[in-house]
């Protein structure tokens, strides 16, 4: 008799962003129209910030939580809200089975230190000697050991007790999107029977926002909606955010009598030149790679976009030959949050689809139309505001 083929269901959802944590929030406030972001602090950019969070409901020991970033913090957190939605949080046997892939940045520079070398760099009689002296003098040697990119798995695993595999991945968005392909293609594999995938952003700091500002990346004004922004030449508003999956295969999900959110089918890459009309090109390949699954009808896309240009715009070009498709942009709501965003969104889509319905549209450019049917797929595209493109298929279940 042939072994039954095997699928990846999303088991366990935990997120966090400027819309609240867990599902049922981020479902309730996608409902309504975003909410006012940060336009004050980092004038004249904005940023998305995190809602104040009880730290000690997922890690309870304060020691833990001081040693951690934020943005480590963050992602533990979002993980532990995931293990609970998954029925695993606490059951060793199975933790210790669980492998773990995350994406992640470099961590959190001592901004302090930074703008005080460079307060004094101008006027120093021998610039080199000086920054030597005071890089190391003023550094931190624990500022490196905390700015380790996978510092974030070990402290998942630290707080939580997740021993199976570790792979951290780095690269901004494209990390999100093959910590993601990975996990799916393990599972599908044989590899491995249940994972948890995702990643988390602090985009509450100068030293992000001054790195993005200085690539010409943000937008600069009063808040829009992604796909309002081509008209005064894009940008991103960064968010904070962080999201994790429990991706498990559904044999060894039934018998542990896990439900699932939804199904995830697959995960395709890729990585354009930044040429006009590259990234429409590669979507349209990508789209090949799933379109042979799509059902004649459910199917609605999950949009990642940055509002950064001119892969956004390119992107949208690519929506618009698809316009029997109704499109949700979630970074109007969210912000953008690079490495999380991609896991975040699949998150967004496996809620939804157990919802049986997309989440409303507050869009005014007309590319984001209503949808009555039923949704049964979704379509989420991952496309980096450099480079890396990804898109994935969630399925309802059933």
């Amino acid at each position: 008799m042939a072994e039954a083929a095997r699928e990846a269901w999303i088991t366990g959802v935990g997120i966090v962003s400027c819309l609240g944590e867990g599902p049922q929030m981020h479902w309730q406030r996608l409902n309504e129209p975003p909410p006012p972001p940060d336009a004050e602090s980092w004038t004249p950019y904005i940023v998305r910030p995190l809602v104040p969070l009880d730290l000690d409901k997922q890690i309870p020991k304060k020691s833990d939580q001081r040693q951690m970033e934020h943005w480590q913090r963050m992602g533990t957190y979002a993980a532990g809200l995931a293990l609970e939605s998954a029925g695993a949080k606490g059951k060793a046997d199975l933790l210790a089975r669980m492998d773990m892939i995350v994406a992640a940045g470099g961590g959190e520079r001592d901004s302090a230190v930074d703008l005080g070398i460079l307060g004094g760099l101008g006027g120093a009689e021998q610039p080199g000697a000086y920054l030597n002296e005071r890089l190391m003098s003023d550094l931190r040697p624990t500022l490196f050991l905390a700015q380790l990119s996978n510092l974030l798995a070990g402290n998942v695993s630290i707080v939580h007790g997740v021993t199976g595999s570790s792979r951290t991945f780095m690269g901004e968005e494209a990390a999100g999107v093959d910590a993601v392909r990975i996990s799916l293609a393990r599972i599908l594999a044989g590899q491995s029977e249940i994972a948890i995938v995702g990643g988390a952003y602090n985009a509450e700091r100068i030293d992000v926002v001054l790195h993005y500002a200085l690539g010409g990346c943000l937008w600069k004004g009063e808040p829009k909606p992604i796909w309002d922004r081509a008209a005064g030449g894009g940008g991103m508003e960064l968010g904070s955010m962080a999201a994790f999956l429990v991706i498990e295969e559904k044999a060894h999900a039934s018998a542990r009598g896990a439900e699932p959110f939804a199904r995830l089918s697959a995960v395709v890459a890729e990585h354009a030149r930044r040429k006009p009309g590259a990234v429409t090109e590669t979507l349209q390949q990508l789209w090949a790679g799933i379109s042979p699954k799509l059902q004649p009808a459910g199917v609605a896309v999950i949009s990642g976009a940055s509002g950064a240009e001119p892969a956004t715009g390119e992107e949208r070009r690519f929506l618009g030959q698809r316009a029997d498709l109704p499109v949700r942009a979630t970074g109007s709501h969210l912000g953008h949050g690079l490495e999380p965003q991609f896991p975040l969104n699949i998150a967004l889509a496996a809620i939804a689809l157990r919802e049986g319905r997309l989440f409303a549209s507050f869009d005014a450019t007309g590319l984001e139309r209503a949808m009555d049917a039923p949704l049964r797929q979704v379509a989420v595209t991952g496309i980096g505001h450099w480079r890396g493109e990804g898109l994935a298929l969630v399925e309802a279940v059933g």
